[in-house]
């Protein structure tokens, strides 16, 4: 069974910057086959895509993070990076990484707490 842990999450000033880790583990992964993406959910509001890297092709992103956010892999570690640049006080969320394949149900890992303060 594939499991995913976040890792990176802190409180951060407003235009600090994090990089957000995620590393798939246990038997059976095919991350290099697999898009990943991260999500994120603030207090209150529903989960909201952030960015994905397909296995093949480009990234994208939500409008918000665009050009000051950067998600990247690393297939021969099976991990999936998220570099926030620019932060601010509305990045605040819970960010989850996600794994997901055509057929196949998604993964989820357990989320990171990113706090942005003014």
């Amino acid at each position: 069974q594939v499991q995913l842990a976040e890792s990176g999450g802190r409180l951060v000033q407003a235009g600090g910057s994090l990089r957000l880790s995620c590393t798939a583990s246990g038997s059976g992964i095919t991350f290099s086959l697999s898009k990943m993406g991260w999500y994120r959910q603030a207090p209150g509001k529903q989960r909201e895509l952030v960015a994905q890297i397909p296995n093949v092709g480009s990234t994208n992103y939500a409008d918000s993070v665009k050009g000051r956010f950067a998600i990247s892999r690393d297939n021969a570690l099976n991990t999936v990076y998220l570099l926030m640049n620019s932060l601010k006080p509305e990045d605040t969320a819970v960010y989850y990484c996600n794994m997901h394949r055509a057929g196949y149900s998604d993964i989820w890992g357990q989320g990171t707490q990113v706090t942005v303060s003014s």
